[in-house]
């Protein structure tokens, strides 16, 4: 699969890796496939991120992505839901984090946690989460469907907002929905 991959989205996945070597995550995921794409300014999905205000509101995406690690992983979405059912989740997080401190969800193996390397982490390449392996294998099949011929960073960025994760609600939270991004994708000329 990866031989299908395009230089931009080659460079995604490395800049994906970075982000989890540099903060010492523990498996690349989706946090860091979204920051990646961010970093970019080159490609087709550089280009329709900044089309949408994207690369403008990175600031903003950031500090979404650092609430949902403080959460644990639970996106603003999922605890819009959880309070219709009568659940606080800043109220638990507020009582673990008494308890144990401040970021001890993040700790936890969040999705993008970033609290440093830990006691008896070794250094060197980080493994794919679940999630994240499921955004490549979904934008070799995105890829196929659009019949592209290659797999490139726009294929990672629709494969990233096909399913509900922490980058597809944070990404709509700032107006970048899966509609947004192929109808931004159709107006630009296809590579070859």
């Amino acid at each position: 699969m990866f031989e299908k991959f395009t230089r931009d989205a080659r460079e995604v996945v490395h800049g994906a890796v970075r982000h989890t070597e540099e903060t010492g995550g523990a498996q690349v995921g989706e946090a860091e496939l979204l920051l990646a794409l961010l970093d970019r300014t080159g490609g087709p999905a550089a280009t329709v991120l900044s089309g949408l205000g994207a690369h403008g509101r990175r600031d903003s995406i950031e500090r979404s992505l650092a609430e949902v690690r403080r959460r644990g992983g639970i996106s603003g979405a999922d605890a819009a839901a959880l309070a219709g059912l009568g659940i606080d989740i800043e109220e638990i997080v507020a009582r673990v984090e008494e308890v144990h401190g401040a970021g001890a969800l993040a700790a936890s193996g969040a999705p993008g946690a970033r609290s440093g390397l830990r006691r008896g982490r070794r250094m060197g390449r980080r493994p794919f989460a679940p999630e994240a392996k499921a955004v490549l294998e979904r934008s070799l099949r995105i890829a196929l469907g659009r019949g592209d011929r290659h797999i490139g960073d726009e294929h990672l960025l629709l494969a990233l907002l096909a399913r509900p994760g922490v980058a597809a609600h944070i990404l709509a939270d700032h107006g970048v929905t899966y509609v947004l991004v192929e109808r931004a994708l159709e107006v630009r000329p296809k590579a070859s």
